[in-house]
C-alpha cells in the first residue's frame, strides 16, 4: 500500500499499476515504459526509472495522462531532473514522484513540476501527511521561479527587502 497526497491533501487512487505482461483491468493502468508502445487504453501512465531519457516519451504526450517517476531513495535526485525535463518538452498532464521521498522535498517537487507524491506506507508512517502539509507551509520562498508559481524566490524577496 501507499499514500497519495497533492498540495491539497490526500487523494484517491484511482490507477492501477500494472507489473509486466499482466492483463488490463477496466479503468485507469499504469504501465512500464517497455509497455508502452504495445498498450492501447485509456486512461494510460506509464511509469519510468529515474534514468530513463524524458524525451523518449514526447511521441506519446497525447496518449499518456499521467508520468509516475521512481525515486528509490530521498538521496538520489534525477527524479527532480526528469520531472523538470518533461514538463519543458510539454508534458502537461499528471506527474506523480513515486517512492520514499522525504518530507523536505516536498516543496521541491511541486517546483520542479511535480502534481502529486506517492510514498510507501514505511515512509507514511513516520511522515504523516500532517508533517508534509506543515513543511509544505514553512516553504515561504523558493530557490528559483518555478512551475508553481505561487511562491516569490529568494531573488524576489531579497529584492523587495532592499527596495
Amino acid at each position: 500500500m501507499s499514500l497519495l497526497f497533492d498540495r491539497d491533501g490526500e487523494l484517491a487512487n484511482p490507477w492501477n499499476r500494472i507489473e509486466g505482461d499482466a492483463p488490463l483491468p477496466d479503468g485507469a493502468v499504469i504501465v512500464d515504459l517497455e509497455r508502452l508502445g504495445s498498450v492501447d487504453h485509456a486512461p494510460l501512465g506509464v511509469h519510468i526509472p529515474n534514468n530513463t531519457d524524458p524525451a523518449l516519451l514526447v511521441g506519446d504526450f497525447g496518449r499518456i495522462a499521467l508520468i509516475s517517476v521512481g525515486f528509490p531513495g530521498f538521496s538520489d535526485g534525477r527524479g527532480f531532473s526528469i520531472g523538470r525535463q518533461l514538463r519543458a518538452l510539454g508534458f502537461a498532464g499528471r506527474l506523480r514522484a513515486s517512492g520514499p521521498v522525504i518530507v523536505d522535498q516536498f516543496a521541491y517537487l511541486l517546483e520542479c513540476g511535480f502534481d502529486e507524491v506517492e510514498i510507501p506506507d514505511a515512509v507514511a508512517e513516520r511522515q504523516p501527511l500532517e508533517l508534509w502539509r506543515a513543511a509544505l507551509a514553512r516553504a515561504e520562498h523558493a530557490y528559483q521561479r518555478g512551475r508553481q508559481g505561487a511562491r516569490s524566490s529568494i531573488l524576489d524577496a531579497r529584492r523587495a527587502r532592499n527596495a
